[in-house]
């Protein structure tokens, strides 16, 4: 039964591992080391360059499902992505190899049986390797990019959530097999038991870190996202003000004039009688008009004076 206690940060760090002996891999994980005395989770955090609350957030997920935050916006994205690496190093460099050894120990591979268990193992440590390899190389990266406010369209948070599918299930059969089908007696059995418990806790893990994923790091990425796309299509648009503006400098006075007077509804002989030249000069200022804009409906060029303080909207007919 899950430990119902909210923890905050000025709770002693060992009163929480007195309470929850599990979460020091996740300690690990976090690169918070031992021999911290009686210091508060706070005090532990700022000492070893952790932010206390995105710690607080994992921790109390991981052990008693709390999704709600005070402000989700506080959570620091390049910790929670140390944790989720070093949590793959854990488990890739020290898991995995680990409950391999322990089936050769237990097992006699001369028999069928067993090397079909060890083949079964090898395909889920295989299929394992690729997921995190994938977060490694494809999702963290694109992460990284995102906080140097460099988003690319071509790739996004929820095309990593949408295959982000349970990879244990090759673990869960194993399991079942080895508890079913795999006789073993004396010494031999005393050592797969300790190897089953061991996977036991190794699907428990991986099912905690595929949920802190889920529920903790892709929606504060979705958020990142949201906020990158926003300051996107703001820079974009200072960006087509700015060209806007410097076009602007680019037009002649008497470009300018003949934009004004077009807003205005003037036909081009009357633009050539109010500016006192030929109907052909006109229709030369307007074809070098359209060239440098880029615009050639009234509509456009009445906006492009709006914008550019040509003529007052007031004055405009809509």
């Amino acid at each position: 039964m899950k430990n119902q206690k909210m923890y905050e940060a000025d709770d002693k760090m060992i009163s929480i591992i007195k309470d929850n002996y599990n979460i020091l891999q996740s300690l690990g994980s976090f690169g918070i080391s031992l021999g911290f005395g009686d210091k508060t989770v706070r005090e532990v955090c700022e000492d070893q360059h952790v932010d206390t609350y995105t710690f607080l957030a994992v921790v109390n997920f991981t052990i008693n499902g709390y999704r709600d935050y005070d402000d989700a916006d506080r959570l620091s994205i390049p910790t929670l992505i140390q944790y989720l690496r070093a949590s793959h190093e854990y488990y890739l460099g020290f898991e995995l190899p680990y409950i391999r050894k322990g089936l050769e120990n237990a097992l006699d591979e001369s028999d069928n049986l067993a090397r079909l268990i060890m083949k079964l193992y090898d395909e889920y440590a295989h299929a394992i390797k690729n997921h995190m390899q994938y977060e490694e190389k494809t999702v963290f990266p694109y992460v990284d990019n995102l906080l140097n406010n460099k988003f690319t369209g071509n790739y996004d948070i929820e095309t990593f959530s949408k295959h982000h599918t349970q990879t244990d299930l090759k673990l869960h059969e194993l399991k079942n097999i080895i508890i079913k089908y795999l006789p073993s007696d004396g010494l031999h059995n005393n050592q797969l038991s300790a190897t089953l418990y061991n996977i036991y806790n190794c699907e428990e893990w991986l099912a905690q870190h595929a949920q802190v994923e889920d529920e903790i790091f892709i929606p504060v990425i979705r958020r990142l996202e949201k906020r990158s796309k926003q300051s996107d299509v703001s820079a974009k648009i200072s960006n087509m003000i700015n060209q806007s503006s410097n076009t602007a400098d680019t037009l002649s006075d008497r470009e300018k004039e003949v934009i004004v007077s077009l807003v205005q509804g003037m036909t081009n002989k009357e633009i050539a009688d109010h500016l006192c030249i030929s109907i052909n000069t006109v229709i030369t200022h307007r074809r070098n008009i359209a060239r440098k804009l880029q615009i050639h409906s009234p509509a456009g060029l009445t906006i492009y004076a709006i914008v550019n303080n040509l003529v007052d909207i007031s004055s405009v007919k809509l």
